[in-house]
C-alpha cells in the first residue's frame, strides 16, 4: 500500500504503509515510511489517479506523467491538452480519462498510452469526471454550467443538462445507481433511473472533496479542518469530525476486511489515515505523515491484481497486441532537458544496484509521432529528388 499525494511545490511524495499486528487486545499499527519523492513537473500538482500498477499526475504545465509503481520508475509523459489537468480517472488496468482547461476529454489506452479518442466535452474547462461502474457511461461537469452524460461505447454525447451554477465535482456511487453534482457548497444527489434531483446536501464553507464509503455514506471536506460524513437518503449528517488544522484538500476511501479506511491530505502539510467502522463513530485515526508541503491531490495505490470486467466495453478497445508491442516508445534525446528526465526516472526508481536502463523514458504523443513520420516522408522525398 502507498499513499501518493502532489503539491503545489511540483513534488509528488510517496509513502509506503506498513501494517504490523498490534499488542494483545489492540488493533494492528498503521506506520507511513516515505518511498520516495519526485520532481516531475514544470509547475503544482492538481489531479492524481491510481490503478493496479501505475500512478499518473496531472498538473498546471499541461502534462500528464506515467509512473510505474511496480518497477518505481516514470514512463514519460502525455501531452495532449493545451491547459491545466484537472482531473484523472482510471477504469480498470486498460483506459485513463483525463480532462482539462482546453475543454476535452481524452481517453487514453493504459498499455501502450495512445489517444483512444479526444472530444471537445464543454465551451469552459471540464472541472471534474466520473465513469460509471459499468464502464459504459461517463459524468463531466465544466465552467459552462452543464452537466453531460457520455456514451463510452460509442464514444458521444448522450445528454446534456443545463444546471444554474458552474459545478466542480460529480462522482457515481459505487453500485452505480445514483450520482452526486457538487456546486460551491451544496450537493445535489441524483438517481440514475429518473435523472432527478432526489436530495441536496448544504455545507456552511465550499466544498474541496468527497468520496463515497459505501453506497449511501458519503464523506464530505471543504475549506475548513472538518470532516462530515452523510447518509444520502436521509440526508443527516451521520458525524463530523477535526481531521487536520487546516482545510482539507482532498479525500480518499478504500476497504480492508476489518473495516473501512478514510485518507485526507491538507493544506497544512498532513496526510491522515482514518478507521471508520459504521457501528463505531467518529472515526479514530490509523497514522499521520508530515510533508511540510502544501498539499493538493491525493491516492492511494493498493497493490492488488484488479479483475478482467474492470475494462471498458467499447468497440474503440485496443485489439491484444504482442508484449512487444505494449513496449512504450521512446524519443531520441534532442537537449540537456531529455538527459534529465532520464536521470529522474532513475532516481525516482531508487536502484542502486540496477544498472540497466528502463525499456521506456518518454511516451510520445500522437501529434509528435505524427509529425516526426510526415518530416520522415520529406526527407525521403529530398533523398529521392537528389539522387
Amino acid at each position: 500500500m502507498e499513499l501518493v499525494c502532489g503539491c503545489y511545490e511540483q513534488v509528488l511524495f510517496g509513502f509506503t504503509v506498513h501494517r504490523e499486528p498490534g499488542p494483545r487486545g489492540q488493533s494492528e499499527k498503521w506506520t507511513p515510511v516515505a518511498d520516495f519523492t519526485h520532481h516531475g513537473h514544470a509547475a503544482s500538482l492538481s489531479a492524481v489517479a491510481v490503478n493496479n500498477r501505475f500512478v499518473v499526475t496531472g498538473s498546471k504545465d499541461e502534462t500528464i506523467h506515467i509512473y510505474d509503481m511496480k518497477k518505481k520508475v516514470e514512463h514519460g509523459a502525455l501531452m495532449h491538452h493545451n491547459g491545466t489537468i484537472n482531473c484523472l480517472k482510471f477504469f480498470g488496468n486498460g483506459h485513463l480519462i483525463s480532462g482539462g482547461d482546453d475543454g476535452l476529454i481524452c481517453v487514453w489506452d493504459a498499455k501502450r498510452w495512445d489517444c483512444l479518442k479526444s472530444i471537445k466535452a464543454h465551451k469552459g474547462h471540464v472541472t471534474s469526471l466520473s465513469v460509471h461502474p459499468s464502464g459504459k457511461l461517463a459524468l463531466s461537469v465544466g465552467t459552462d454550467k452543464t452537466l453531460r452524460t457520455w456514451n463510452l461505447i460509442e464514444g458521444r454525447s448522450a445528454f446534456i443538462k443545463n444546471i444554474k451554477q458552474n459545478a466542480h465535482i460529480v462522482e457515481w456511487s459505487p453500485n452505480g445507481e445514483k450520482y452526486i453534482v457538487v456546486t460551491i457548497n451544496k450537493i445535489d444527489i441524483y438517481q440514475l433511473e429518473t435523472a432527478s434531483i432526489t436530495g441536496t446536501i448544504t455545507t456552511g464553507k465550499r466544498i474541496s472533496s468527497v468520496t463515497f464509503i459505501s453506497d449511501s455514506i458519503l464523506a464530505v471536506a471543504g475549506d475548513e479542518e472538518i470532516v462530515r460524513l452523510f447518509d444520502c437518503d436521509s440526508l443527516k449528517c451521520l458525524c463530523e469530525f477535526k481531521a487536520h488544522e487546516n482545510r482539507v484538500k482532498d479525500i480518499c476511501s478504500f476497504e480492508v476486511p476489518e473495516h473501512h479506511v478514510i485518507v485526507t491530505a491538507s493544506s497544512d502539510g498532513f496526510i491522515k489515515m482514518w478507521r471508520h467502522n459504521p457501528d463505531k463513530t467518529p472515526p479514530s485515526l490509523l497514522c499521520e505523515v508530515n510533508t511540510k508541503a502544501r498539499l493538493t491531490c491525493l491516492g492511494v495505490w493498493l497493490d492488488r491484481v484488479m479483475d478482467a470486467k474492470d475494462e471498458l466495453p467499447t468497440a474503440a478497445a485496443p485489439s491484444p497486441v504482442s508484449k512487444e508491442e505494449q513496449e512504450f516508445k521512446t524519443s531520441p534525446p534532442k537537449s540537456d532537458d531529455s538527459a534529465g528526465k532520464q536521470q529522474q526516472s532513475k532516481k525516482f526508481g531508487r536502484t542502486k544496484g540496477n544498472k540497466k536502463p528502463t525499456k521506456a523514458e518518454n511516451v510520445v504523443s500522437v501529434k509528435k509521432r505524427k509529425l516526426e513520420g510526415i518530416l520522415e516522408k520529406k526527407k525521403k522525398k529530398k533523398l529521392q529528388i537528389t539522387e
